[in-house]
Order: C-alpha cells, then structure tokens, then sequence
C-alpha cells in the first residue's frame, strides 16, 4: 500500500516536497519562463531531486503538449518523486497560491489605480517580472546551450517561430538529432570518508596528476551500498551522493523504487 506521507526510497518526504510546491506557487512570477527557472533553481541546483538531463526532457516534452507548460513540468516532477499523490499535489500547489496573489493584486488595481503609489508599484512588478523573464532566459540557455551548434540551432529556431510563424512542432522535428559533446574535465569533489557498506565506484573519471579527480564523460561515478533490507541500502547510498559534487552532476533517484513498491514499503 502507498503512504504518500512516508519517506520515499530517494528520501524525499511528502510533506517536504509540498512545502517547496507551495514555495514555488508563491514566487512563481515571470510567467512560464520565471517559472521553469523558479522550478529549476530549487529543484536541480538547492535540492538536487532531478537531474538536469531528465529536467530537460520533460520540459522538452511538456512544449510539445497543449496547455500551460511550466504547471506540466511541476505535475510531472511531482508525480515522480511521489507518484499520483504527489503529481495532484504539485499541480494544485503550482496554481492555487499564484491564483490568489494576482487576485489580490487585481483587486487592489480595480479599487485603488489612480493613487499615485499603487501606480508606481505596479510600473516597479512590471520592472521585476521583465528582469525576471530575461534572467530566466539566461539561465536556461546557459544550461541547455552546450556548443555553438546548439546555440545556433535555437536562434534558428527563435526566427523561425516568431518571424516566420512556423508551427512549434515542425521546429521540434526539424532539430531531432542535432549533435551534442560531452562534458570532460569537471573537477570531482568527494567526501573525505565514507560510511560503513558504502562505496564510490569509478566509471568516467581519471586522476591527474596533482591528485585531483576530473570526469571523462558518460556514468562519471556510482554510489553502491549494502545493508539488512534494500531500503536500508538505498537509504545509505543516497545519503553519500549528495556528497558526490561536479559542474553538471545529476544523478536518478529512484533506485530500488519498484521493488520496493512491489514488497509493500512504500
């Protein structure tokens, strides 16, 4: 039977993801852009509870869906980490607060617009939220952009869809199989020591020759453990990988998620 409440095999708490579902509602300004950015900050770069490559994907796919993206991405995300209670939770908490605050601030523009001050707050959000939208922007782009091929390959597409108004999907199909590089040469950082039943296992690395470890590409590194019961096991390895860090480090959470599933656990 599934306890959304209970901490997952990724030990991500249920209560823990929806405070920072409700979080995101809250700040969500900045319209799909400053959202997905939002989403991505606190999701990939505080949190580290997806990787940047399946963080990509989704929203790749979301795109292509009818309807709001960003709100897409937060239900996907959240179905994820806890399955359907946590996709309808993710999905209300991403809508309902924001819902509030515009009809708050709309109502204060309807009763109060010709006082001097509300006009000037109003000009200062649309300052904010532009700052935001191109700060969001960048973001993205610095994360997605990898080569100057791909860069290229979006400014294609920026003129094609809003000068030449060519439908979204047939842009998506026309950039299928554009070439991509692998990172190499990212300083790895380990922890000084590791815990009893866990160990680091090397794949894409190399040691130079000051000490230092860097990434040679592909699966960099693995975490494996051992224990009593699996979740045990999975419980310790995932306590050492946050340790693990490296420029564009992700890493799946869901290790052990369906057989535990099947034994009941979860």
């Amino acid at each position: 039977m599934t306890r959304p409440a209970a901490e997952s095999a990724h030990g991500i708490s249920f209560g823990e993801a929806a405070k920072l579902w409700l979080k995101i509602g809250l700040l969500g300004f900045g319209g799909p852009a400053g959202q997905i950015a939002l989403m991505h900050r606190l999701l990939l770069e505080e949190k580290r509870w997806i990787g940047e490559a399946r963080f990509l994907h989704a929203l790749n796919y979301c795109m292509l869906l009818p309807g709001p993206e960003a709100q897409q991405l937060a239900t996907y995300i959240g179905w994820l980490l806890h399955r359907t209670a946590g996709g309808l939770v993710a999905g209300l908490l991403f809508v309902l607060p924001g819902a509030l605050v515009i009809l708050a601030l709309s109502a204060l523009y309807a009763g109060f617009q010709d006082i001097a001050l509300v006009q000037a707050l109003f000009y200062g959000i649309k300052a904010a939220v532009l700052a935001v939208v191109i700060e969001a922007l960048l973001r993205i782009a610095k994360r997605a952009l990898k080569n100057h091929w791909m860069t290229a390959l979006a400014a294609a597409a920026f003129v094609a869809i809003f000068l030449l108004h060519v439908d979204f999907p047939l842009i998506v199909l026309a950039a299928g199989g554009y070439p991509g590089e692998i990172r190499k040469g990212d300083v790895i950082s380990l922890p000084a020591s590791l815990p009893e039943g866990v160990d680091i296992v090397h794949g894409g690395t190399k040691r130079l020759p000051d000490g230092r470890v860097v990434t040679t590409g592909g699966r960099v590194l693995g975490v494996v453990a051992h224990g009593p019961t699996l979740q045990e096991a999975a419980r310790r390895a995932y306590a050492v990988v946050p340790q693990v860090r490296f420029e564009g480090c992700h890493y799946r959470r869901d290790i052990g998620y369906r057989q535990l599933r099947r034994d009941g656990v979860l």
